[in-house]
C-alpha cells in the first residue's frame, strides 16, 4: 500500500469521509496541516460507479451486519449509514434544513430532552458558509425558524407532480408549504451542472448537480495536501501511557498498518464511532475511550419517518423528479393543541418502484402485504403519492450502542444496536399520520398504504459542559482525552425535526475553526 505519510506522525487522523470527515479534511488541510482521512468503503468515482439502479445502489449504504434488538429494531443499512468516500451524502436526498433555537433547549422550553451546551447563533455562521459553499438553492422566503433565506442559489423549478399534489392538499387545508431547500444545483456552480430532474438522487448523483463531500470537499482536500485512504477499516484508537492519543491501526487487504498523530478525529458516524471507542478499551480506559461518564453509546436517536401513500384518480407518477421538492415544518416545535412534545417536518417524497413495492409489503396490520393485494398495488404505482415524515425522537438512555460477542471479519465485535420508541415518540407519530392522510386526502386521494420506517442516526457521544454526563464539549473535544475528537452526528444531543446533515457539517466547520485556533496553545 502507497502511503504518502507512511511512518510519519502527521497532525490530524480523521476516520470517516463523510459529511463531517469531508468538511474538517478541507478546512484543516488548506489551514497547512498534515492530514490523513481513513475511509472503511471505496472511494467511487460518479460516472463510472454509480448507476440508475435501485438494487445496485445499495451498495452506497453500510452492508455489513449489525445486530439490531429492543421493542422497534431499527432497519440498518442504506437508509441510515453511508459506505464510501462521501458517506451518506453520496446517497442522502439533498434536504438541506437547518434546526431551530428551540432544538437546543428543548429541556429548558418544553421540559424533555435535554439542552445543547450551544445554540442557534452558535452555528448561524456555520449554515451560511456551508450552504453559500455548496451553493444550496432555497425558497424565496423560508417561514419558520431563525433564517428565512435567502438562499444562495434559487429554489428547484419546475417541482415533480407529487410535489404539487402536496401542495395543492396543504394549501386546502391551510397549510403552509415550501419549494425544499435542497443541496442540489439549480442553476451552474464552479464545475458543476444544475439538475435537470433525473430523480435518482438516492442512487447517487452521476451528473453531480447534487453536493456529496465526494466530489466537493475531499477533492479540495486532496488538492490542498491531505491524503485519502479509501478501504481502510479502523479498528482500534492508540494510545501511550500518559492518557493521549498518538494515532490509530487500521486494515487494508488483510495487512495492519498504524498512522501515528498528533491529533485523533473520530467521524464514522453514529454506530461505528461508539463502537470504535468501546473496542479501545484499554488499562487505563477499562470501559472504553472517552467513556469516564458511562454515556458512550447511550441516548443514540433516530427519525420517525412514516410514509402514507394515497392512490389518485389521475395519474402522479412518483419516479418523476427530484425526491424531496416540497415541504412544511407547521407541525415543528411543541404546541399546546397537541398531546406530545416537540414536533416534525413533512415531505412530498417521491420513490422508485423497487422501494414503493418493498415498502408496502411492511404496511399490513400483521406486518406483510402479499400476493394480489401487493400485486394490484405495484400495476397501480403510477397512481400513488407519497408524504413522508421526519419526526423528533426524544433522547433515551436505554437505547444504546453496545459491542455484542459476535466478530466481524477484521475481528472487532459487531455493534448491538438497541432502540425503542417512547410514548411521546409514538403519540408523535400518530398525529403526524393523521396529518399526512389528511393532506392527500385534501388533494383529492385515497390514502392506502402507512409504511412504519426510520431514517437518520444521530447522538450516543452526546456534547455537554459536564463531563460527568457527556462525552465531547461543544467543539466535539472529547472531555477525557483532549488530542481525541468526535465530530459527526454522533455529538447531537436532541435530534430535532428536521433532516441532519445541514447541522452536522455546521459542527464541523466549527470544530475545524477551534482546532485551527488552539492547535498550538494544546501542543499537538
Amino acid at each position: 500500500m502507497k502511503r504518502k505519510f507512511e511512518g510519519e506522525t502527521v497532525d490530524v487522523v480523521i476516520v470517516g469521509a463523510g459529511a463531517a470527515g469531508g468538511v474538517l479534511a478541507k478546512e484543516l488541510s488548506e489551514a497547512g496541516m498534515s492530514v490523513v482521512v481513513l475511509e472503511a468503503g471505496p472511494f467511487r468515482d460518479p460516472q463510472r460507479d454509480l448507476a440508475s439502479d435501485e438494487l445496485a445502489m445499495q451498495s452506497l449504504g453500510w452492508q455489513e451486519a449489525r445486530i439490531v434488538d429492543g421493542h422497534d429494531p431499527l432497519q440498518m443499512g442504506h437508509n441510515n449509514s453511508g459506505w464510501g468516500v462521501g458517506g451518506g451524502t453520496t446517497h442522502f436526498t439533498g434536504v438541506f434544513l437547518r434546526f431551530h433555537e428551540s432544538d437546543f433547549r428543548t429541556k429548558t422550553l418544553d421540559g424533555v430532552g435535554e439542552d445543547w451546551p450551544i445554540g442557534y447563533s452558535d452555528l448561524e455562521p456555520y449554515y451560511t458558509k456551508i450552504e453559500k459553499e455548496i451553493a444550496v438553492s432555497g425558497p424565496k422566503y423560508f417561514p419558520w425558524g431563525e433564517f428565512h433565506g435567502p438562499y444562495p442559489y434559487p429554489e428547484r423549478d419546475p417541482i415533480s407532480p407529487n410535489a404539487q399534489v402536496f401542495a395543492k392538499g396543504c394549501e386546502k387545508l391551510g397549510i403552509r408549504w415550501v419549494v425544499s431547500p435542497l443541496a442540489i444545483l439549480s442553476a451552474p456552480f464552479e464545475d458543476r451542472p444544475p439538475c435537470i430532474n433525473r430523480g435518482f438522487c438516492n442512487q447517487g448523483c452521476m451528473p453531480n448537480a447534487k453536493f456529496s463531500t465526494l466530489i466537493v470537499h475531499i477533492p479540495k482536500a486532496i488538492k490542498a495536501g491531505a491524503e485519502v485512504l479509501a478501504d481502510c477499516r479502523v479498528t482500534q484508537v492508540n494510545m501511550d501511557e500518559s492518557g493521549r492519543a498518538t494515532g490509530v491501526t487500521f486494515i487494508h487487504n488483510d495487512v495492519t498498518y498504524e498512522q501515528r498523530a498528533r491529533m485523533v478525529i473520530l467521524s464514522a458516524y453514529v454506530v461505528e464511532t461508539p463502537r470504535l471507542l468501546l473496542n479501545s478499551a484499554n488499562s487505563r480506559f477499562p470501559n472504553g475511550l472517552a467513556n469516564s461518564s458511562g454515556w458512550v453509546g447511550k441516548a443514540f436517536m433516530t427519525h420517525s419517518s412514516h410514509d402514507v401513500y394515497a392512490r389518485f384518480e389521475e395519474e402522479v407518477r412518483l419516479y418523476k423528479g427530484t425526491p424531496v421538492l416540497a415541504t412544511t415544518q407547521d407541525f415543528y416545535g411543541t404546541s399546546p393543541e397537541r398531546d406530545f412534545a416537540r414536533g416534525y417536518t413533512l415531505h412530498a417524497h417521491g420513490v422508485r418502484p423497487v422501494s414503493f413495492a418493498s415498502g408496502i409489503t411492511q404496511s399490513g396490520k400483521n406486518g406483510l402485504v402479499w400476493g394480489t393485494r401487493l400485486r394490484e398495488a405495484v400495476l397501480d404505482y403510477n397512481y400513488f403519492g407519497r408524504v413522508t415524515l421526519v419526526g423528533e425522537v426524544l433522547p433515551n438512555p436505554d437505547n444504546a450502542i453496545t459491542l455484542s460477542d459476535e466478530k466481524d471479519a477484521f475481528s472487532m465485535p459487531r455493534a448491538k444496536v438497541t432502540f425503542s420508541y417512547g410514548e411521546n415518540d409514538n403519540r408523535l407519530i400518530q398525529h403526524a399520520i393523521g396529518t399526512m392522510s389528511e393532506i392527500l386526502s385534501a388533494a383529492g386521494g385515497k390514502p392506502e398504504f402507512v409504511i412504519p420506517d426510520t431514517a437518520h442516526l444521530m447522538g450516543g457521544c452526546r456534547m455537554g459542559n459536564d463531563p460527568e454526563t457527556s462525552v465531547v464539549n461543544s467543539y466535539g473535544q472529547t472531555h477525557d482525552i483532549p488530542n481525541l475528537f468526535i465530530c459527526d452526528a454522533s455529538i447531537f444531543v436532541t435530534s430535532g425535526g428536521g433532516n441532519p446533515t445541514n447541522t452536522v457539517m455546521a459542527l464541523a466547520a466549527r470544530t475545524a475553526d477551534y482546532i485551527k485556533a488552539t492547535m498550538k496553545r494544546m501542543e499537538l
